[in-house]
Parts: structure tokens; sequence; C-alpha cells
């Protein structure tokens, strides 16, 4: 197994060109972007709310700054690392920033923290906002990217629960001695008397654990006692006060606790995931340093024999500790790799701030297995179309390349004007040119699967005739009513073993096999879902498009119709000029002679009410 970078070998040498590649290829996702100059040095850390959109606003236009034109021309590559949210990467560029002290962010950035909120240890604990952390006096909460949103948090802290705010040194002791006196938060209700005992240390406790509990992020009980609160006023007609607490309400619903990016939880550690590609893996490495991610890193490594992924795994462990000098103690990874390092302990989380820890570093694994797949495509289009067409084939477990797809609707209203589309798409895309619509002559009454059956049968049977080629695959779309009518349409003229042929429901995009009494699920992000549902909406549009036109035509020529002595051909003259029957019968009588004639124009204008 060898490491390799193809995003960088895919264009040619040209720095410029690398960097178009990439910044084409960044998704609009949250994260940061690092900057990196000729020798490798990390000059500029950004973070962004849409990174593809924020990065290439520095390549596409001139700027005013001084500074920014010298970052520009100092740019030789860029990375980035895919968060879950802009308070995310807010925590990243932080952290990165002083790991990395970037030459271009030294004069931006101050060396602040971001401020978090404790809850002690006492034995009535404090609730309080702190840029210090120091996790021997309590449990911390955030960190907070908007000092604003962590002071509206304790604020609302406050107003729900009596907590105290002094900052006495309360024991059992000094309260069954009496040392301490109410103060004035007491007497306005902030506080139930902690110092003298007033309220038990149980008691008390219940509040704090409520706390605990929305700082962790775990809001639901309270959010059900402000709704119960709000039933309770607003049946008291106190409309006013329910008011305020729905305030209190909306405030909970949109808080976000915190932030896996930096916690107190997760001390030093590294972070290896994994995701497995065709032939190739991707193992990202990411570094945590006093509760920061300061370091992310995806490793791309092609495998040469039938290596598992415990042992593509352990490679990778590898090329980490040797490129980074790692003293490896405590490493999460999503399973146990098929090495053994001495003092290293392996952690597989299921939940917790490390499982999600590792689900950010997948995420950027599997950024980069999209970024090497574009970046494929964008220079080799052919690619794309035959990787997808090879993901419908074993999605479907075709026998060849569905290179060539049809799709067939119905349509009527209430059984009248029945017709049926077929849409054909080639390598993946719509063939407008072969698309086909049908009227249904043999059926009576609104019966889809006769219709079905009928339009099956006519179009085959001429491909037949005409010696055309035949679809790889056919689809369609209703359930299993619909395609047991199409596989008696393939027996009857002799292709069922020619042509694949699957249904599609609309309900669940549930996708039936002839034979199969269970449907198929295809996941909501396949490609294989997306082509089939283009099929499908195209068919319905197209037919619905014809369908709407045959039933006005159908409109027009009854009422021109019942009209003595205007016949058939008059009648398409008058649509063929005017486009509609309203415009002929806003027209001039004049402008209507010209187009049929005087005689039938006085016969119209006559039925219309109108003078000749």
């Amino acid at each position: 197994m060898t490491k390799t970078d193809d995003i960088q070998m895919l264009a040619n040498d040209s720095v410029a060109d690398r960097l178009r590649l990439k910044v084409s290829l960044l998704p609009d996702l949250p994260g940061c972007y690092l900057y990196l100059d000729s020798e490798g040095k990390v000059i500029y850390v950004g973070k962004a709310k849409r990174l593809r959109r924020r990065v290439s606003s520095y390549f596409n236009r001139e700027h005013d700054s001084l500074k920014t034109r010298m970052l520009v021309r100092h740019i030789a590559d860029l990375n980035y690392v895919v968060v879950g949210s802009e308070d995310d990467a807010l925590h990243l560029e932080n952290a990165l920033i002083k790991e990395h002290n970037p030459k271009y962010n030294i004069m931006l950035k101050d060396d602040k923290s971001y401020p978090w909120i404790c809850v002690t240890n006492e034995y009535y604990p404090r609730v309080f906002l702190t840029r210090d952390v120091d996790k021997k006096i309590g449990r911390f909460y955030g960190p907070y990217a908007n000092p604003g949103v962590a002071r509206t948090v304790l604020r609302f802290i406050e107003e729900i629960f009596p907590v105290r705010r002094c900052r006495l040194a309360i024991t059992p002791e000094s309260v069954s001695r009496g040392k301490h006196k109410v103060c004035l938060e007491y007497h306005i209700d902030n506080c139930r008397g902690c110092c003298t005992g007033a309220i038990s240390a149980d008691e008390y406790a219940v509040y704090i654990n409520q706390i605990r509990q929305i700082l962790a992020g775990d809001t639901q009980p309270i959010e059900d006692y402000l709704v119960a609160e709000m039933q309770r006023l607003s049946a008291d007609l106190r409309f006013e006060e329910a008011q305020q607490v729905k305030v209190k309400y909306d405030l909970v619903e949109r808080y976000r606790a915190k932030s896996v990016i930096v916690s107190t939880q997760i001390s030093n550690v590294d972070v290896f995931s994994f995701e497995p590609d065709d032939g190739r893996a991707f193992v990202n490495y990411m570094h945590v340093r006093r509760g920061s991610v300061v370091r992310c890193k995806t490793y791309e490594l092609r495998t040469r024999l039938d290596e598992t992924p415990a042992e593509i795994l352990g490679y990778a462990v590898s090329l980490a500790r040797e490129e980074f000098g790692l003293d490896l103690r405590e490493v999460v990874v999503p399973f146990v790799p098929d090495f053994e390092y001495v003092g290293v302990s392996f952690i597989v989380p299921r939940r917790g701030d490390k499982r999600k820890l590792l689900d950010v570093s997948h995420n950027n694994a599997c950024r980069r297995k999209i970024d090497r797949i574009n970046a494929m495509e964008k220079l080799n289009p052919e690619q794309r179309t035959t990787r997808l067409l090879m993901q419908i084939q074993k999605d479907f477990r075709l026998p060849e390349l569905p290179r060539h797809i049809e799709c067939f609707d119905n349509s009527n209203t209430q059984g009248t004007n029945p017709v049926a589309s077929c849409v054909v798409f080639r390598d993946g895309k719509p063939s407008k040119k072969d698309y086909r619509h049908f009227n249904i002559k043999t059926v009576v009454g609104p019966d889809d699967f006769a219709s079905m059956k009928e339009v099956l049968t006519r179009r085959y049977t001429r491909l037949l005739a005409e010696g055309d080629e035949l679809p790889q695959l056919v689809i369609v779309d209703g359930g299993k009513g619909q395609l047991s009518a199409a596989v008696e349409a393939f027996e009857e003229i002799g292709i069922r073993d020619r042509v694949a042929l699957i249904g599609i429901a609309k309900r669940l995009e549930e996708i039936y096999f002839p034979g199969d009494s269970l449907p198929l699920y295809i996941s909501k992000t396949s490609e294989t879902l997306r082509v089939v549902q283009h099929l499908r909406n195209e068919a319905h549009r197209f037919g619905i498009t014809h369908h709407r036109n045959r039933r006005s035509k159908g409109q027009v020529a009854s009422e021109l119709d019942s009209i003595k002595g205007i016949g058939e051909k008059t009648a398409n003259q008058l649509i063929r000029h005017f486009h509609s029957l309203k415009r002929a019968k806003e027209a001039t009588a004049d402008e209507i002679s010209s187009v049929v004639g005087p005689a039938k124009a006085k016969i119209l204008l006559t039925a219309w009410g109108r003078e000749c």
C-alpha cells in the first residue's frame, strides 16, 4: 500500500492551476481554510460559513488591502477542515491560529480565549461566566464563540433558577454555625438563602441538575416546563406574561450547548477515521491538544494487495506518527488497527464527545474522497458517466451498463383523454429528441394497468419492427400493478429476457422488481435514486403537458363542433392562426374573415352573439 496525493497531480504543475482546481472542489459547508506558502508553512487561517464562496473571493477579484494582495501572492497551496457549524469553525480557527501562529493572522487576533460557563463543585454550587478553565473547581460548558450569547444563557439561567450569585465559601459547618446572613438577593427572590440553610442542599441540587442538563444540551425538560407554563398563563388570560415565557422558550430552543472542536472533556488525544474506496482508502488524522483540535490531515492510500481495513489504519497511524513525531498515548479510532504500539491505548467510542469528534474526522475523510472523485470527473467527464452507470448497474443488478434507459407514465382525468409518455435517457442524461407520447386507443375508462400494457406493446413492437436498439433498462412509474402489466407486455412481445424492468412507487420511492413481493429502498443520497427520480419526474412532466394540450384542444373542438356550418377544417384554421379560442372570440370581424372567409366568419360571430 502506498500514500498518494492525486488531487495535486491531476492538474499540471502550475500553482495557479492547482489552486483553481482545489477551490472549485471546496464544499459549501462551514469550516476553516489554511493557506500555505511554497515551503508548506501555514501563513493564514480563516473561517467560513460556506468554504467555497469565501475562499474563491480571494482569487476572483482585486483587493484594496495591500496586506490581502501580499497574502494572495504568497499562497502556494491550501487545505481545509469541515466542521458541523459556524460556531465550530470559530473555535477551530482560534485553536489553529494559536497552534500555527500564521504570519498574516498576527495583527488580526488577540490571545483571549472564548468564554465558558462554569458550575462549581461547592456545597451550594455557583454558576458564572469565565475565560479561565480550571477543571479542579467545577464543570465547564462551552466555549461560546459569541460572548453575548454566553451572557444571555447565563441571564436566562439566573431568571429561571434561584441560584446564588455571591462568592461566599459556604460549607455545612458555616451554615450550622450561622456564620452568614442573607443579603438583598434573598429579599428580592433571586436567592433562596443558601448561606443560612433556608434551602437544603438536596433541594438546591435539583436546580443545579436542571442547569447542567440545559448546559449539556438536554433542554427537553425545561422546554416541557415552559410550554406548560405558557399554557397555564394563557388559560388564565395572562397573555403578556405568557409572551414573556415564550421568549424564554424560543431562547432555549435556539440554544446550542457545546462544541466538540473545543471541549474540556477531551484532553490530549489523537483521532483517526477511515473511509474505504475502490482500491483506495482515506484516513483522516486529528490531533487534540489541551481540549482543542490543532491539526487535521487526510491521507489517501492506494492498496496493493488485499489489505484489511485494520491493516490500512495501522499503516496510516504509522505515517502520522513518523511525519509529526507523535508520542501517542490515547488514540480514538473507528476500530482497533492491526498493529501493536507499546504504551498506546486505542479507544473505539460509541457515544459522547469522543464519538462526535470521530464523526467530525470521518466527515473530513469523506470530503477528501468526494474531492478526488470530483477532480477526476472535472478532467475526464466521461469517467463520471461511467461511474454513474456502473452504480446503477450494481444497485439494480443489471447484466450490462444501462446506457439507454426509458421511463413510462400514464396520465388521465377521470378516465378522459388518457395519454402516456415515454422519456429516454442516454448515458444518464435526457435525450429529448427521443421522447414520445401516446394517445391510448384500446382502453376504455381509467385503467392504468391496461394502458401501461398497451403503450409498452406499441413502443417495443415498433422498435423491433424497425430494427432499432432496445434499452438496457425500462422503468414504469407505479407499483406492483403497473409492473405486472409491463411484464405481461414484455412476455407477449418476447423481450422479457432481453430488457431489465423495474417499477417505482411514488409514495416512499419504493423500487419493485418482477417476481419480488418486497420493494428495494435505495439511500436518499444515492445517485441512482436521483437518476430514477429525474426520469420519473420528466415522464410525469412530459405526459402532463401532452394531456393538457389534448384536453384543451378537445374542449375547443367540441365548442366549435357544436356550431352548425363549422367543420373540423375551419376549427383547425382558427386555432392555428389565433392559437386559442379565447383570442379568436376577441378578434375583429375582419381578422376572422381573413382566416376563414366572410361566410364562415358570419356564422361564427352570430353563434358568439356578436354583430356581423
